[in-house]
């Protein structure tokens, strides 16, 4: 089955990476790549709990998806399941985020996938989606210097 991995090191410490996964405000503020916006974001962050989120276009197309934690170990380890809610498939996130004397290397690995176009449209979602969270840390730890 197709894999995607990205990496990607954020000039922030890894807590805040880890938190703007984890609490849903945060997540809300980036999740959802250009010309979509976080609009609903529920988490249960505990091993085991459900989460799930939308994302709307400029026109106000939603899109939903779910999953369930299967690993939190803040501030290094998040592991959860994702499909979106018309999907006929799941897949599996597992995300690493390594201290760099206070920048932090995101190491994000998705598996699962059916088919190679469906990993290349998540790959290029989530590199949009990335670049957000981007501009979210580095905005977020401005204001907390």
């Amino acid at each position: 089955m197709p894999e995607l991995a990205i990496t990607r090191v954020f000039d922030a410490p890894r807590e805040l990476v880890f938190a703007a996964w984890t609490e849903p405000d945060q997540l809300a503020s980036w999740l959802g790549p250009a010309g979509f916006t976080g609009c609903a974001v529920t988490l249960d962050t505990r091993e085991g709990g459900r989460w799930r989120a939308c994302i709307r276009s400029a026109e106000g197309e939603e899109h939903w998806m779910s999953g369930v934690y299967r690993e939190l170990a803040a501030p290094e380890r998040l592991e959860f399941t994702f499909a979106w809610d018309d999907a006929a498939f799941e897949t599996l996130v597992r995300i690493g985020f390594t201290d760099l004397d206070g920048k932090t290397e995101m190491t994000f690995v998705q598996t699962g996938f059916p088919e190679v176009a469906e990993r290349d449209n998540h790959d290029e979602g989530w590199a949009s989606c990335f670049d957000d969270l981007t501009r979210y840390v580095r905005t977020r730890g401005e204001e907390n210097r």
